[in-house]
């Protein structure tokens, strides 16, 4: 009895606080960020190698990474898809800006994009946004940091479903923005902090403004994660950086909290103690080093039953180019006993990135699997897989694009997926700077469109390219 009371009064508690937060008057000056005209995506490239492929990976990186995650959420209450993404002020110094905008599905259009954030000193996109949500209808920009060269920053939107304006909540150490919200109990944000390695972090907020303090995760050398939320949970899974060098990253871990970040269990519902310090702990998924392989992990979802699915590439080697072989796709789930691994198709770069998406027994992953007119780069020509057998055999559908002038990559995929508006992605050519467009697909697959380059009205209809 003393435990339900106890619960009760917990939860009064928060919606209290919630309720508060809602009404609270902001302290905070409130800032009108200008607009920008038109959608231009960043671009840019990692440690140049110095060979046919001049970059670790590069091109149009305005939806990368697949850790800074939600990036684009559709809300019924408005029916518009909102979508964060680092963007070019067009000036041509390349200069980062965290943006934001939406797809309005009532009437086909989209503003002029916001330009939350400048990072003037720098084009690199590990300091693109992230976005979130809350129950009131406020949207949150999530600004990456980088390492502890850079600050991150927090931005709440001032009127609900609004990007007009936006008070800064915090600035601090945050790279890799995961912010995930729960309708009555708030944030649960996971995040990366850069000491001695990519640690993971964690902290809660019922109301975005007063956070917990940090709380590590994992710290074992280093770490990428990707995180996702069913509603009820919040489920990461993530990789190992032996000796701190992400270019060996390997094995495979995964954890869930159900208590909103006050306890994580492993998949078979053991509660684990935090942080995690050993290479050999029970959130491993599979051991991927004993086979001197790496593992790039894309995203994570869940089947009908609510196990986990975690879509990855396994790789012989972190240097581009056909030396180390085509780069396999493929996903773990967990069948109740153990982890099932099933391989999905091939890619021909480490950085090819894209979503998996369960609805009932239909899997499908729209990712750029094709080789593009750049080859051996990042990214490629878009596709779109299907599985109707849990991941055991998989078919291409469809070219989602063909025939392109520049790589497209970093597919994402939104929360609550309208189908107009189902995955999210840039383009660019990964050999030598070039524009970057942002782009999206319907459900199927057979219809794409590009936001528009420049615009000279307040709103825009995106342009139908497939």
């Amino acid at each position: 009895m003393r435990r339900w009371v106890c619960r009760l009064l917990s939860c009064v508690v928060v919606a209290s606080n919630l309720l508060r937060a809602a009404e609270r008057p902001t302290t905070r000056p409130v800032i009108t960020p200008p607009r920008a005209d038109g959608y231009r995506g960043i671009w840019w490239g990692q440690e140049p190698t110095g060979d046919a492929y001049n970059f670790k990976y590069s091109g149009g990186l305005g939806t990368y990474t697949a850790k800074h995650t939600p990036l684009a959420i559709y809300s019924k209450a408005v029916n518009k898809t909102f979508f964060v993404y680092g963007g070019s002020t067009g000036t041509g110094k390349n200069e980062l800006v965290a943006m934001i905008s939406y797809f309005d599905h009532g009437t086909g259009t989209v503003p002029r994009p916001v330009m939350v954030h400048e990072k003037r000193v720098t084009s690199d996109p590990h300091d693109n946004p992230a976005l979130s949500l809350d129950e009131h209808g406020h949207l949150w920009v999530f600004v990456s940091g980088r390492a502890r060269q850079r600050p991150g920053f927090i931005y709440r939107g001032v009127r609900p479903y609004s990007i007009d304006s936006f008070e800064r909540i915090e600035e601090g150490e945050l790279t890799y923005p995961q912010p995930w919200y729960f309708d009555g109990h708030g944030f649960v944000f996971l995040f990366t902090k850069y000491l001695g390695g990519r640690q993971l972090f964690w902290r809660t907020s019922p109301d975005g403004v007063h956070w917990s303090e940090d709380q590590p995760l994992a710290r074992f050398g280093g770490h990428y994660q990707i995180s996702r939320s069913d509603g009820r949970r919040l489920a990461t899974a993530f990789n190992w950086h032996p000796g701190g060098n992400v270019d060996r990253r390997t094995n495979i871990y995964y954890l869930e909290t159900l208590d909103y970040g006050k306890t994580w269990q492993n998949v078979r519902g053991e509660t684990v103690r935090t942080p995690l310090t050993e290479v050999r702990n029970p959130a491993l998924v599979h051991d991927y080093q004993a086979e001197g392989r790496l593992a790039y992990i894309k995203d994570v979802n869940f089947d009908p039953e609510g196990r986990p699915v975690i879509l990855y590439i396994e790789s012989r080697g972190a240097a581009p180019g056909p030396a180390n072989g085509l780069r396999l796709w493929k996903t773990a789930r967990w069948n109740g006993n153990g982890w099932d691994r099933r391989p999905i198709t091939t890619s021909d770069h480490n950085y090819d990135t894209g979503s998996l998406y369960i609805e009932g027994e239909l899997w499908r992953v729209i990712a750029p699997t094709e080789p593009g007119p750049q080859p051996w780069h990042t990214g490629g020509e878009m596709t779109l897989w299907e599985s109707r057998d849990r991941g055991n055999t998989w078919t291409k559908v469809r070219d989602i694009t063909s025939g392109s002038r520049l790589n497209h990559t970093y597919a994402r995929r939104p929360v609550n997926a309208h189908p107009e508006f189902y995955a999210f992605w840039a383009d660019g050519d990964p050999s030598q700077r070039s524009e970057s467009r942002l782009y999206f697909t319907n459900h199927d697959g057979d219809r794409v469109y590009v936001l528009p380059y420049r615009m000279d009205s307040e709103t825009a209809r995106p342009e139908r390219v497939r």
